[in-house]
């Protein structure tokens, strides 16, 4: 089973502190333990790592520890996607002509990712607006 996990689960798992760590590593573990597979977007690494280093805890995530847990515990136990042109064309035709602002946009390619990837479930802690965006995939779309 295809396992793809959004920024906010990725943050969770790896976060000690974080409120949803034990549901986040809990849902990682499955990957690491080579139970299933696991997928990350290649802008949700990219987001990882902006938000691990300005997260409000003590002591602050350093930017090279918020590197080497990406590096370390996530690259090697994932399939990073990326998008081509083509696929930002034309998922910026959709979010517009849903009348969506602002940062769902990323939201969109965390979603798109998966869609490219095939995965047989979406992990997130933002159930509502992947939902939203997405309804078709309501039944993959879940929090660990």
């Amino acid at each position: 089973m295809k396992l793809f996990f959004d920024t906010s689960v990725l943050v969770a798992a790896g976060v000690l502190g974080h409120p949803q760590h034990a549901a986040g590593l809990a849902a990682y573990r499955q990957v690491m333990s080579g139970r299933h597979s696991g997928v990350v977007s290649a802008h949700g690494l990219a987001e990882a790592y902006s938000v691990l280093t300005r997260l409000p805890v003590t002591p602050m995530i350093q930017p090279t520890e918020a590197y080497r847990y990406l590096t370390e515990s996530v690259v090697p136990h994932c399939e990073t996607v990326s998008l081509g042109e083509l696929d930002y064309l034309a998922l910026l035709e959709s979010v517009a002509k849903a009348g969506s602002r602002g940062g769902i946009v990323y939201d969109a390619i965390q979603l798109q990712c998966a869609v490219k990837a095939a995965c047989d479930r979406i992990y997130t802690f933002n159930l509502k607006d992947f939902i939203r965006i997405a309804p078709q995939l309501q039944n993959k779309i879940m929090s660990p």
